[in-house]
């Protein structure tokens, strides 16, 4: 069975939920993805598993223990998760599943040591801006959220009425808005799903009009 679980866990392919990871030889690299999955869906990182979804097998105590420290030590707050180990023709797998958090956001030191929120998106961890943690702000704000329907709202929506998406800076710079004005509209906007981020670019989060019910 658990041969089997494992084999229909790894024919996934890595997604927004699965990261396969060969070893985890840095608390800290390691922390990022943690950090990702709490921040978005949660999901599940298989240890000892390569890229091509070939099993590698693992030293379960040393694994455990990075993954341990990754979120003691380099999560902030600590990401809650849980171990299951698998023995799979003789190899060790571990699963490592991390619910989405409570506590967002959720930091990780990115290789200069400066503490980053990251998110998880398909199949890769992007780096989340100041509009994304003004949402999370304004969703644990339980007076709810002020809105006015200003030239600012019907610049945007109109621009989106025409456009597939809008970067952050051509917001500004079209709207003739200051930066902090930019990400309060966004955030109001996103909060009441009325426009959505688009991470279909690999170089910066844009946003387009959210999907009708």
């Amino acid at each position: 069975m658990s041969k089997k679980y494992i084999q229909e866990l790894i024919r996934q392919g890595e997604h927004q939920k699965l990261d396969f990871k060969f070893a985890v030889n840095d608390a800290r690299k390691i922390a990022r993805s943690l950090v990702a999955f709490a921040n978005t869906d949660g999901g599940k990182l298989l240890i000892g598993v390569k890229d091509n979804g070939a099993i590698a097998g693992v030293r379960s105590e040393e694994e455990i223990h990075m993954i341990q420290a990754a979120s003691e030590l380099y999560s902030k707050p600590t990401v809650p998760y849980t171990v299951k180990e698998w023995q799979i023709d003789g190899k060790v797998v571990l699963e490592i599943d991390v619910e989405p958090g409570s506590k967002k956001p959720y930091y990780a030191p990115n290789e200069d040591k400066k503490w980053l929120v990251y998110l998880r998106v398909n199949d890769q961890n992007r780096l989340a801006n100041k509009v994304i943690l003004k949402v999370w702000q304004k969703q644990k704000d339980k007076s709810g959220i002020y809105f006015e329907y200003s030239k600012n709202e019907k610049f945007l929506l109109s621009y989106l009425e025409n456009n597939p998406n809008i970067t952050f800076s051509k917001l500004c710079k079209f709207a003739k808005i200051k930066r902090h004005e930019a990400e309060e509209l966004l955030a109001n906007l996103i909060s009441l799903n009325v426009i959505e981020p688009d991470f279909s670019s690999s170089k910066t989060i844009t946003y387009k009009l959210g999907k009708s019910e």
